[in-house]
């Protein structure tokens, strides 16, 4: 049997030159970079026709080898190779859930440091003795408003004490426990204070209604009270201090079973509903600082002293011998003769009476007729004052014998 090489030698031959030639004239052409295919050196660089056969022969399949490798990493990363990404998952999980419960956990220490550092600036600021406390549950129901709080008789809570925020007032203490107390809000039906608004001073006293809202009953009607006035505690109840903020007025509506009286809703100055810290008014007594208190004690000793002084200066004052008199008259202190009132001036007696002078009476016996305006004048030698007929009758009566 004949070989193929054999049986097909010229065939093989012609084409083993034809392919020499194809080479030859594949390493001969260039490709210029006007797209054009060229033999003359002259036209300028360019790439031989054999390169871009060899790229074009070998570029697809390297193309497909490395596309092939890409995509087999690509399914062995992503679908094949999981063994530790459940793990990888479950620890990520834990790990988030634990920086949120820290995230929480630092907001609200944020938030209670603030609320703390705002009640401990009022509590400076405030001129009684109070005690902070942190409220540690409520009364559960929605018809009573009370609340429980970390500190009791041990920490020196009585009941009746006030409690406030820096806000306004919350309620007062009901019973005390050693380590804890019970506080009734000042929106409890059963609750109540004294209040007076700051504008019209209009005293009323504070409710609490079944909603839970604050409002004034017991007042008349009047126009003056408009929505927006702020309302005080007055002090009267001897619970709140007076001047405490109680809240706004926030509308006015008619009593149902009094039409000369109406109620007078109220928005809270203190968040009553979400309550944390909150202050307990131990003492009514003032508080002062130590400067505060020096100044004080400072202002007294100056006034003691120039009360000294002036007592000092009211004993030389009587000592002199030039101010005062030793016999004073009847009616004058000797110790303060500015203040003593002089005695009344004594009147002389009337030598010659008539009916002019204001203590001249008219004599008893008949009435004496007016002188007559043309009567003569007086003469020299009479009296002055003396009637003519009178002094006739006289000097004739001092003739007879």
């Amino acid at each position: 049997m004949e070989s193929f090489f054999v049986r097909y030698r010229n065939l093989l031959v012609l084409l083993a030159i034809l392919l020499v030639q194809i080479v030859g004239l594949a390493v001969q052409v260039r490709r210029v970079r006007t797209g054009r295919y060229s033999l003359d050196p002259n036209d300028g660089p360019g790439v031989r026709l054999i390169r871009l056969w060899a790229d074009a022969l070998v570029s697809p399949p390297e193309r497909a080898i490395h596309d092939s490798r890409l995509a087999i990493v690509w399914a062995w990363t992503n679908y094949l190779d999981l063994r530790n990404v459940r793990r990888q998952n479950r620890d990520l999980e834990q790990t988030i859930d634990r920086l949120r419960l820290e995230q929480d956990s630092l907001l609200e220490d944020a938030k209670q440091g603030q609320r703390l550092q705002a009640l401990l600036g009022f509590r400076e600021k405030y001129i009684y003795t109070t005690v902070p406390a942190q409220v540690i549950g409520s009364s559960g129901s929605q018809q009573s408003r009370l609340f429980y709080i970390d500190k009791g008789s041990n920490a020196g809570l009585k009941p009746d004490m006030a409690v406030i925020t820096g806000d306004g007032i919350v309620g007062k203490v009901r019973d005390v426990f050693p380590d804890s107390a019970q506080v009734l809000a000042v929106n409890d039906q059963t609750s109540g204070a004294g209040v007076i608004l700051e504008t019209t001073r209009i005293r009323g006293i504070l409710r609490g209604n079944a909603n839970g809202q604050l409002m004034i009953v017991g007042i008349l009607a009047d126009e003056r009270i408009q929505p927006g006035e702020p309302v005080l505690t007055a002090g009267g109840d001897l619970i709140f201090p007076r001047g405490l903020p109680v809240g706004v007025v926030e509308k006015v509506v008619r009593d149902p079973d009094r039409d000369a009286f109406i109620d007078v809703m109220l928005k809270p100055a203190a968040h009553l509903d979400r309550l944390d810290e909150v202050l307990v008014i131990t003492s009514t007594q003032p508080r002062f600082s130590p400067q505060e208190q020096k100044d004080i004690d400072t202002s007294e000793s100056d006034a003691e002293s120039i009360e000294e002084q002036l007592k000092a200066s009211q004993i030389n004052a009587e000592k002199l011998p030039g101010l005062n008199n030793a016999n004073p008259p009847a009616g004058q202190n000797p110790a303060n003769p500015a203040a003593a009132e002089p005695p009344p001036p004594k009147l002389l007696p009337t030598l010659h009476p008539d009916r002019f002078s204001p203590s001249a009476a008219p004599a008893p016996g008949p009435t004496q007729a007016p002188p007559d305006s043309n009567s003569a004048p007086p003469k020299p030698g009479a009296k002055a004052g003396a009637n003519p007929a009178q002094s006739g009758s006289q000097s004739g009566a001092g003739r007879n014998p």
